[in-house]
């Protein structure tokens, strides 16, 4: 049976587990927190148990930013994406959540690589309720941390995410 382009690149859309299971020793996982004009980067440690904050890109052009992505990628022998999908409170999916799917998607016409998605609902409003809460951080110096800070609850929470019994 012939594969087409349009199957392997929906083949690569995995579970957490899959992810999980998929990525080899040595390798990490980036979180990825995709706003509507920046980018939050986390990163995992390659025994996949620690998400630390990495770096926020500013959104440019797709092809900007998958470049840079790309670069990321292989100096930091990742294996995989986490992307936060955006729920609404109902769970149901919205126009940021087909924009993070339709990026997700994009992502896999230019490289080879798996991409889980993970429920961030609230993980911005988390994120920016600890910076005033607990750090007592000015507002704009929050908005310079939170979206790497919200890809890092991300990350934590899908390397928490416990697999079930095989």
């Amino acid at each position: 049976m012939n594969v087409t382009d349009t199957e392997k690149k929906i083949m690569t859309i995995v579970s957490i587990q899959e992810i999980k299971i998929n990525c080899p020793r040595g390798k990490r996982l980036i979180g990825i927190d995709l706003g509507s004009k920046t980018i939050g980067l986390s990163l995992s440690d390659v025994s996949l148990m620690i998400a630390s904050p990495y770096k926020t890109l500013k959104k440019g052009k797709f092809t900007l930013d998958a470049k840079i992505l790309k670069k990321i990628i292989d100096e930091e022998t990742v294996f995989g994406l986490i992307m936060g999908l955006p729920l609404n409170m109902d769970g149901q999916e919205g126009p940021r959540c087909q924009a993070t799917r339709q990026f997700a998607e994009n992502l896999l016409g230019v490289m080879d690589i798996e991409i889980a998605f993970w429920d961030e609902r609230l993980s911005t409003s988390a994120i920016n309720r600890m910076l005033v809460d607990q750090i007592d951080m000015t507002r704009g110096r929050r908005n310079e941390v939170v979206d790497k800070l919200a890809a890092t609850y991300i990350l934590q929470g899908a390397l928490d995410y416990k697999l079930p019994n095989l």
